[in-house]
């Protein structure tokens, strides 16, 4: 099968997740200034400027992925489907995350390991691709062996490490289970794809 249609239906998904998250930025209420209105929403921004990133990232190094393969198989749709199952959860979660990070409290912790599962639930799905194309050659374009695909495979699969200890991390500090993602999210702007030519297009 074709690869058109994949990235053509990957690409819509994607628009939409990274669509829903601007509806949970509210305006601020009229009583106090606009300033102090727009500070005290400050947990909304960040977290809409961290998962746009988070989802602008995984577009990219979708597209690298996908760039790098001649067809796609059935396994691979699949596969694809259920990464982007755990995209289009990613506003829920950062709108839950947002919610609660200045409430502080035990719901701030939970609300916080939420958004680091959904997380660890993407890498995850993203990490399952990215072996299936390396192990299975006839679905690029270069069909020779990938060289040292287990570094390679290692260290794309960093963030899902982040992503759970992040999960034990949220019931100590949510704030600091925030700035694990930003950095995660810093590392994969870095091509963590296809450097070291874990697969060749």
């Amino acid at each position: 099968m074709r690869t058109d249609r994949l990235e053509a239906f990957s690409d819509g998904v994607f628009a939409v997740a990274i669509t829903l998250l601007v509806l949970d930025l509210q305006l601020p209420p009229t009583n106090v200034s606009l300033i102090q209105g727009l500070a005290d929403r400050w947990p909304g921004f960040a977290a809409f400027g961290l998962s746009f990133a988070i989802i602008g990232i995984i577009w990219v190094n979708h597209h690298a992925l996908v760039g790098a393969l001649r067809v796609v198989d059935r396994p691979l749709l699949f596969l694809n489907l259920a990464l982007l199952m755990s995209v289009v959860l990613l506003p829920f979660t950062t709108s839950l995350f947002a919610r609660y990070l200045v409430r502080g409290g035990g719901d701030a912790h939970v609300a916080a390991a939420i958004f680091s599962g959904s997380s660890l639930l993407m890498s995850l799905g993203f990490n399952v691709i990215y072996v299936w194309i390396i192990r299975h050659p006839a679905l690029r374009y270069d069909a020779t062996p990938p060289r040292s695909s287990v570094r390679a495979t290692l260290r794309f699969g960093v963030g899902g490490v982040v992503y759970a200890a992040s999960i034990g991390i949220a019931f100590i500090s949510a704030l600091l289970v925030f700035v694990l993602s930003a950095l995660v999210a810093a590392y994969y702007v870095l091509d963590q794809v296809t450097s070291s030519e874990p697969v060749e297009s």
